[in-house]
C-alpha cells in the first residue's frame, strides 16, 4: 500500500508546468527583443532618409547660390586661355623667354588656378546644360547610382542567403492575403493594390522589418495557444529566426548610413551641421571663399591682359601679379605650419 501512494506522486504535471513557464519567459524575452529591433530599424531608416534628404537639399542650395560663381570662373578660365594663346601666337619672343612664358602658362594649369586646357565649345555646351538642368548634376547622378547599386547588392545578397527564405515566406503570406485579384469590391481592391505596392517594395529591398510592420498593422500575427508547448516552441523558433534577420538588417542600415556620410556630399552635410552649432553659415563661408578666388583670378586675368597690351614689361610679367605672390606666401606659411605641427607630434610621440 505505501508503494502505491508513492507512485501516485504528481511529478509529471509539475515538470510540464515548469517547461511551459520557461517557454513563456523565453518567449517574452524574444518578443521584447523583437520589438526593440523593429524600433531601432525604423529609427535608423528615418535617420538615413533624413540624411539623404539633407544631402539633396544642401546640394540644391549650393548649386543655386554658387552657380553664378562657377559660371564666372568658367568665363575667366576661357579668357585666360585665350589671352595666353594670343600672346604665344602673335608676339615674338626669344626662345628662352618663350619657354618661360609657356612654363608660366603650364604652372597656372598645374596649380589649378586655370583648367588643364581651354574648354571646347562642346564642353561649354555641356556646362550650360548642367547649369540649366540641375538634375543632370554629376554628384547627384553618382548619388542616385550609389543608392541604386546598394539596393541591387543587398537584394542579390539576400536572395542567396538563408534569410531570404524567411523573407519570402512572410512576403508570400502577405501577398496571399492582400493580392488585389482576390477581391471584388472596388474600394478593397484599391486598398489592397496600395498595400501590395508596399509589400513588393519591402520584399525587393529585403526589408523584413517593413513586412512585419505591415503584418502587425493589419493584425495578421500568428495565433498560438499559450498552454500548448508545440505552439510555444514554434513561436519561439520563428521569433529567433526573425530576430537574427532583423539584426543583420539593422547592421546593413548602419553601414549604409556610414557610406552615405563618407561621400563628398555627406561630408558637406556633416561640416554644415558642425558649423551651424557654432552659429556659422557654411554655405555663406563657401561663397565668400569662391568670391575671394574669383578676385584673385580676375587680378591674374587683368595682369595677363596688361602684358598682352604691352602695359608691363616681360620681367614684370614673369614675376607675376602681387595677388599671386601673396597667395604663394600664404601657401608656404600654411605648409610650414603643417610641417611644424607634424614635427611636434613626432617629438611628443
Amino acid at each position: 500500500m505505501p508503494k502505491k501512494t508513492k507512485s501516485a506522486s504528481p511529478t509529471p504535471p509539475t515538470t510540464t508546468t515548469l517547461a511551459l513557464s520557461d517557454l513563456h519567459i523565453y518567449l517574452a524575452s524574444l518578443e521584447k527583443e523583437h520589438q526593440s529591433l523593429l524600433k531601432q530599424i525604423k529609427k535608423k531608416r528615418t535617420e538615413i532618409n533624413n540624411f539623404v534628404e539633407k544631402m539633396r537639399s544642401l546640394a540644391t542650395e549650393i548649386f543655386q547660390k554658387a552657380s553664378p560663381c562657377f559660371r564666372k570662373m568658367s568665363d575667366l578660365d576661357q579668357e585666360i586661355h585665350g589671352l595666353f594663346q594670343e600672346i604665344l601666337t602673335t608676339r615674338k619672343f626669344g626662345k628662352q623667354t618663350q619657354n618661360k612664358i609657356e612654363s608660366l602658362y603650364m604652372n597656372l594649369q598645374m596649380s589649378g588656378i586655370i583648367s588643364p586646357k581651354a574648354v571646347s565649345e562642346d564642353e561649354d555646351t555641356e556646362l550650360d546644360e548642367m547649369f540649366e538642368n540641375p538634375e543632370t548634376d554629376n554628384h547627384q547622378h553618382r548619388q542616385n547610382q550609389y543608392w541604386d547599386s546598394q539596393q541591387e547588392v543587398e537584394s542579390t545578397s539576400a536572395s542567396r542567403s538563408e534569410d531570404s527564405r524567411k523573407i519570402r515566406q512572410t512576403f508570400l503570406k502577405l501577398a496571399e492575403i492582400f493580392h488585389p485579384d482576390k477581391v471584388q469590391d472596388s474600394e478593397t481592391h484599391k486598398s489592397h493594390t496600395e498595400i501590395m505596392k508596399e509589400i513588393n517594395k519591402a520584399y525587393q529591398e529585403g526589408d523584413l522589418a517593413r513586412l512585419l510592420e505591415i503584418e502587425r498593422q493589419h493584425q495578421l500575427g500568428e495565433n498560438i495557444d499559450n498552454n500548448n508547448e508545440d505552439d510555444l516552441n514554434r513561436r519561439c523558433k520563428n521569433l529567433e529566426q526573425q530576430n537574427e534577420i532583423l539584426k543583420t538588417q539593422y547592421e546593413k542600415l548602419k553601414q549604409e548610413l556610414r557610406l552615405a556620410k563618407n561621400t563628398p556630399e555627406g561630408a558637406m552635410v556633416s561640416d554644415a551641421r558642425k558649423a551651424a552649432k557654432h552659429g556659422i553659415d557654411a554655405t555663406g563661408v563657401m561663397l565668400q571663399q569662391l568670391e575671394s578666388q574669383i578676385e584673385i583670378v580676375v587680378d591674374i586675368r587683368d595682369f595677363i591682359q596688361n602684358f598682352r597690351d604691352k602695359k608691363i614689361t616681360i620681367k614684370e610679367f614673369l614675376e607675376g601679379p602681387s595677388s599671386l605672390r601673396s597667395l604663394r606666401e600664404e601657401m608656404m606659411e600654411e605648409l610650414l605650419e603643417e610641417m611644424m605641427a607634424e614635427f611636434g607630434g613626432i617629438i611628443n610621440f
